[in-house]
């Protein structure tokens, strides 16, 4: 039986980048030559990290930033520990989006904690797109956030640090580690009646 003790979800307009961020972070790669492909609904991975001493797995769900799929995607948003909100510098309508996905975050996760994530940052330091989004307005909006980073899927840049960040500060949160220890209990009780059953049929 398998189990997640940190559920994070992805949000944000289609074309930012949440699924290059989520394949840089699980796999430490970036397909720069796959044809861009719409996901529906949303994907799921897992991966164990590391926190103060402690192994935790953390599932990720990183959902469709298409607007045809945001009455599918909401569902996915329940149960969720924490959120990265991705947005484009170079792009003010995926910024107007942004404000957009946290507030339909906010109706179904009102402690969900929320972090920013600029991507694409390689292109901004190449000088290929320019800034649309003001830094000065970014620092003020994420003022009452968990934080925001600049990250670039392409080369790895700040997308460990984020994911790193989210896992300490869910563990150095009391409240949920209660919640994620009586699950852990409850997943340990579930496992031993299993194995007991299946040993009670055994005929070898």
């Amino acid at each position: 039986m398998s189990r997640c003790d940190f559920k994070i979800v992805l949000l944000g307009s289609e074309h930012v980048g949440k699924t290059s961020l989520v394949l840089r972070f699980v796999n430490c790669r970036f397909n720069a030559g796959t044809p861009y492909q719409n996901t529906i609904g949303a994907a799921f991975c897992a991966k164990t990290m590391h926190s103060n001493g402690k192994d935790f797995n953390v599932g990720i769900w990183d959902t469709a930033g298409s607007e045809r799929y945001e009455a599918m995607t909401r569902m996915y948003y329940r149960g969720a520990h924490a959120a990265i909100i991705c947005y484009e510098p170079s792009s003010l309508l995926s910024w107007q989006r942004l404000r957009h996905w946290l507030a339909e975050l906010r109706t179904v996760e009102e402690t969900c904690k929320v972090y920013l994530c600029a991507t694409k940052k390689d292109l901004l330091d190449a000088g290929i797109v320019t800034r649309e989004v003001p830094e000065d307005i970014v620092a003020t909006y994420s003022q009452d956030l968990y934080g925001h980073f600049q990250t670039s899927s392409k080369t790895g840049e700040n997308v460990q640090e984020l994911f790193q960040k989210i896992v300490d500060d869910c563990g150095a949160d009391n409240r949920m580690m209660q919640n994620v220890e009586e699950l852990r209990v409850q997943l340990q009780k579930e496992e031993a009646a299993y194995k007991a059953r299946n040993k009670e049929y055994c005929y070898c």
